[in-house]
């Protein structure tokens, strides 16, 4: 797929650039996305570069993850960083990261409402689930103020650095957005 640009009411998601390597840098610093994200640590510049200049082009090519710098809509500095990947009959998964002079501000909530809307339309997406570690209550709100159905733990569900952790799960579908899905859904009755 060709790189697309998204808009939300406050937010521009586009693909990152050249430009935007120090501020991915500056903002990986950080010892919260380094913790619960699977980023190198420590991260370097060149992690940055390597990410924006050869990771990012290559699996929008390769149509397996799509990932975006996330500002504000008239510019201004890096919030987050956010994606879609691991597509899998129909479903997606969605990622991010905040820069943590950006948050608590409903950026990130934002940006996850607007992938998942493109995800649902453009990408056909039945589902979209969202994965943390647990114990990573900020990624969880997030998702539960994105309207996401926290369903359990997976035990040993997420690979970072080298060890499975347990992670929450969680699924957004069209339905929760007020939108139709591609499928029909006939959910199990109790």
């Amino acid at each position: 797929m060709e790189p697309v640009t998204l808009t939300t009411e406050r937010l521009c998601l586009r693909v990152f650039a050249a430009e935007d390597i120090d501020e991915v840098h500056e903002a990986c610093q950080d010892p919260d996305i380094q913790r619960w994200t699977s980023i190198p640590s420590p991260y370097a510049r060149v992690d940055a570069e390597t990410f924006i200049t050869r990771v990012v082009p290559s699996q929008w090519q390769a149509d397996s993850e799509y990932t975006f710098a996330v500002r504000l809509r008239g510019g201004g500095p890096l919030i987050a960083a956010a994606s879609l990947h691991h597509p899998h009959s129909g479903t997606w998964e969605v990622g991010y990261w905040t820069a943590k002079e950006q948050r608590g501000r409903g950026y990130t909530t934002e940006t996850v409402l607007g992938l998942a809307r493109w995800a649902f339309t453009d990408l056909r997406c039945t589902r979209l689930e969202w994965r943390a570690e647990v114990g990573n209550t900020g990624s969880r709100a997030v998702a539960e103020k994105a309207g996401f159905t926290v369903e359990g733990v997976h035990r040993a569900g997420l690979l970072n650095k080298g060890t499975l952790r347990d992670c929450w799960v969680g699924a957004l579908l069209p339905s929760d957005v007020g939108m139709e899905s591609p499928l029909p859904y006939l959910p199990a009755r109790p």
